[in-house]
């Protein structure tokens, strides 16, 4: 069973930048997809951006340009790079990881993101 724990989350004010990092307990090496997604007060969950097969990244189209997703295997952690940023940023951020043999999915508990002067 993987854990993962996200760390980096705080508050910025707007134009600055964050780096994420999840860590995971086990291997990632066999985690076909990792990828963040934020939850804002009032809004539903939304992916931010995703690295499926350790190269292919999507990102939402509110983000692009400004985040950059990275893993890095040999320390089984995913990085979240996050420059620019802007109010509408602020959300929670979760750390997010898809296994598919056997098929299970997995979450981080959160970090907290707030953009604000």
């Amino acid at each position: 069973q993987v854990q993962l724990v996200e760390s980096g989350g705080g508050l910025v004010q707007p134009g600055g930048s964050l780096r994420l990092s999840c860590a995971a307990s086990g291997s990632i090496f066999d985690m076909n997809v990792m990828g963040w997604y934020r939850q804002a007060p009032g809004k539903e969950r939304e992916l931010v951006a995703r690295i499926r097969s350790g190269v292919i990244t999507n990102y939402a189209d509110s983000v692009k340009g400004r985040f950059t997703i990275s893993r890095d295997n040999a320390k089984n952690t995913v990085y979240l790079q996050m420059n620019s940023l802007k109010p509408e940023d602020t959300a929670v951020y979760y750390c997010y990881a898809y296994s598919p043999i056997p098929a299970q999915h997995y979450w981080g508990p959160g970090t907290q993101v707030t953009v604000s002067s």
